[in-house]
């Protein structure tokens, strides 16, 4: 049987290459996106796989556009929640704009998006949901309070939710990447890079498509009894 998943976030960076993965893995792949309609035309000339836009902010439309995968695709029984953003400042600087549009995306988001699929995920009782969290969320970082406490809330959701789904056959897990070699990492001065590499054991940026493996394996039927887990991929730069 070919499942359905739908990545939010999943037509750039760590989502492109999640999207990419789930679909050779024989899923039908739904990438949801939220504002670069040129980037998103792109990797679904690439790739093949369908792009939706809408705010994963925004309740509402989170599940209008999920509506319109399941038309499209079917029923969605794996959820990535990729969908991240950053607005990083200095807690004495940090704006409540600043806090709100990185809670509302990186948190509730993870809700939003959530919330829409679960009942019928629990009346088939199947469903896989991972949430792409941070190295930040679990260690925290300076000039990312809001980051941070976004990152580490969806581990808290991860955690309770867990509880919840495992006698429905639904699993929930998080993924932890370490400083993954983005776009996003690759445009910081090479002097801050060569830093930031210098603090990994592995002595290496992580890449997208090695967070993508461990989101291909949470999703199969394989992982049926891990949930409620983090799953750390780092290179050594956060032991959990």
């Amino acid at each position: 049987m070919t499942r359905t998943a739908l990545v939010t976030g999943g037509t750039r960076g760590i989502g492109a290459a999640i999207s990419v993965a789930l679909k050779d893995a024989g899923y039908r792949v739904a990438a949801n996106y939220a504002g670069n309609e040129e980037a998103a035309r792109h990797f679904t000339e690439e790739t093949g796989i369908p792009a939706y836009r809408w705010s994963v902010a925004d309740y509402g439309a989170c599940a209008a556009g999920i509506a319109e995968v399941e038309a499209t695709l079917g029923p969605v029984d794996v959820l990535v929640n990729n969908a991240g953003i950053t607005r990083d400042a200095m807690f004495h600087k940090l704006s409540p704009e600043q806090w709100r549009q990185v809670i509302d995306t990186n948190l509730n988001g993870v809700f939003n998006m959530t919330h829409p699929l679960w009942p019928g995920m629990r009346e088939r009782r199947f469903g896989r949901i991972i949430t792409i969290s941070s190295i930040n969320g679990q260690k925290g970082q300076v000039g990312q309070v809001n980051y941070s406490a976004a990152k580490a809330g969806d581990l808290g959701f991860t955690k309770a939710l867990a509880q919840e789904g495992a006698r429905a056959g639904i699993t929930v897990n998080a993924i932890c990447p370490g400083y993954i070699a983005t776009e996003m990492v690759m445009a910081v001065a090479e002097p801050v890079r060569e830093k930031i590499v210098g603090q990994i054991p592995v002595g290496r940026l992580g890449e997208a498509r090695e967070i993508a493996r461990c989101v291909v394996f949470l999703a199969s039927d394989e992982a049926g009894f891990i949930t409620g887990s983090t799953l750390t991929a780092n290179g050594g730069q956060y032991i959990a």
